[in-house]
């Protein structure tokens, strides 16, 4: 009997020692690490976002609702109507995709620099604003097929114009007006020499800083341009492009199954684009200058 309890105290006591070296579990209260999605949101990762998409398309059917950020300074993408309601060829177009789905369409109308934040933020489904594809906006968000291609145009005044031609050269050393953390505010920052460069919140606002005198110019996309001078007859806009690029609509990173669901859309409304196009140039371009 002594030797049978001598060795199950022996047993015991090695137990004790072998737990000691061990690492302890962590407390109910405390993390062993932080979680995935803490990690991406720290670092500015996009797999949180990746992760918690799963099927978008069922979660809108869900909430019988589909959300669209854009920014209603745009035309004729984007503008406000007679109604001050968001319009354009952008808003028709995301109204088919409701339809498609079967839900109401919401739109968020907002800054267009904060429009992916939002996006990835979760407040709304998808982007559709004269949204410009470029290599650093694919690190954030997923594009749709092209739906359109846009060049960057330069408009001056018709009296007096400061900028005789829409070049490079022409525009150095110039007061430029453009639309905040668009493809013409990237270009003319990064490619015009010894330019100044206003930023507005909208194209609309450049140009009526252009007309008021206190710009020598404003770069913006050629069918907003266009829409612009078309409301501003102290305006106009040279022929010459400065660059070419194409518009596209985004969505999350992974959320495939509503990009599939725009693709198709687009792809069925490819053949009305030039009609659609040219109902709202003239609704636009019927509103009376501001």
């Amino acid at each position: 009997m002594k030797k049978i309890l001598g060795l199950v105290l022996a047993v015991v006591m090695c137990a004790a020692v072998f737990a000691g070296c061990s690492t302890p579990a962590p407390a109910a209260s405390e993390s062993a690490a932080p979680s995935e999605s803490a990690a991406a949101s720290e670092s500015g990762s996009t797999e949180a976002t990746d992760a918690s998409t799963g099927n978008t398309v069922d979660k809108i059917k869900e909430a019988g609702e589909l959300v669209l950020l854009t920014n209603a300074q745009f035309p004729p993408y984007e503008y406000l109507g007679d109604d001050n309601k968001p319009a354009g060829i952008d808003i028709d177009i995301a109204q088919k995709i409701a339809d498609e789905l079967g839900v109401k369409l919401t739109v968020v109308d907002m800054d267009f620099d904060g429009l992916i934040p939002a996006l990835n933020g979760g407040k709304g489904d998808f982007v559709a604003a004269g949204f410009t594809i470029t290599e650093e906006r694919k690190q954030s968000v997923d594009f749709s097929e092209p739906y359109a291609t846009s060049t960057q145009m330069v408009i001056v005044t018709k009296d007096d114009p400061k900028v005789a031609a829409a070049t490079v050269e022409e525009l150095a050393g110039k007061t430029v007006g453009v639309q905040l953390g668009t493809t013409g505010d990237i270009f003319v920052t990064d490619e015009v020499e010894g330019a100044t460069v206003k930023t507005y919140k909208s194209a609309i606002e450049a140009g009526m800083d252009l007309a008021n005198g206190r710009l020598d110019a404003v770069v913006v996309d050629q069918l907003p341009a266009q829409s612009i001078v078309a409301s501003n007859d102290t305006l106009q806009v040279y022929d010459e492009v400065l660059t070419t690029e194409q518009y596209a609509m985004a969505v999350k990173k992974g959320d495939t199954s509503l990009l599939e669901v725009i693709n198709k859309v687009l792809g069925e409304m490819k053949d009305g684009m030039d009609d659609l196009t040219q109902k709202h140039f003239d609704a636009y371009a019927g509103t009376p200058a501001a």
